[in-house]
């Protein structure tokens, strides 16, 4: 039986703040299990748990000199063990929603790339069977598109009647409707 079992909590403490190793070694060997018991019961992780009590006595010890106890020794090593376990919950939570917000921005990114990419290569297609068309459709399509003129406009500048314009471009959108689909048409307006 050694000189500190004897001690109560209090002369521990006080004797711990005199740097006695002795009197850290006696309140872990009195503490340590029950505090073990007391964070498993909440983490489950044995691991997790040893790291808690560890700190927690090398806290203990390394800020000795300031520690100012309002309750007893038991009840302050609790709840440090109870705030550590919850300090573990709220910093793994945050750890998790910062990884979930990450992944979906890598793949909200690789879904913006991807579809930038397939716009690009419909524009292209889109050009190609534009540039297919009959001479007059062509130009008819382009005022109408590119440079969204008015029927009428196009009309009066190609002088032609609105109505053939209108075919024009009617019969150029079922074209490209034929060959690209209705994605494809989404592009041109």
């Amino acid at each position: 039986m050694s000189v500190y079992s004897s001690q109560t909590d209090a002369q521990l403490l006080n004797l711990l703040k005199q740097d006695d190793r002795g009197a850290l070694n006696e309140i872990y060997r009195r503490y340590q299990g029950l505090l073990y018991s007391h964070a498993y019961r909440r983490l489950a992780d044995r691991e997790e748990v040893r790291d808690i009590i560890q700190e927690l006595f090398v806290y203990l010890w390394t800020n000795r000199h300031q520690i100012q106890l309002n309750t007893s020794l038991s009840a302050y090593l609790y709840a440090s063990v109870r705030n550590r376990v919850l300090n573990l919950f709220r910093n793994k939570k945050v750890r998790d929603n910062f990884t979930a917000s990450l992944q979906e921005f890598i793949d909200r990114g690789e879904t913006v790339i991807e579809e930038q990419f397939q716009e690009k290569e419909l524009r292209g297609l889109i050009e190609k069977e534009i540039e297919a068309m009959p001479a007059q459709m062509r130009m008819v399509f382009e005022m109408s598109r590119k440079m969204e003129m008015s029927h009428q406009e196009i009309a009066e500048a190609l002088n032609i009647s609105p109505h053939t314009v209108r075919n024009q471009v009617h019969n150029a959108l079922k074209i490209l409707r034929g060959k690209l689909g209705q994605k494809g048409l989404l592009l041109l307006f």
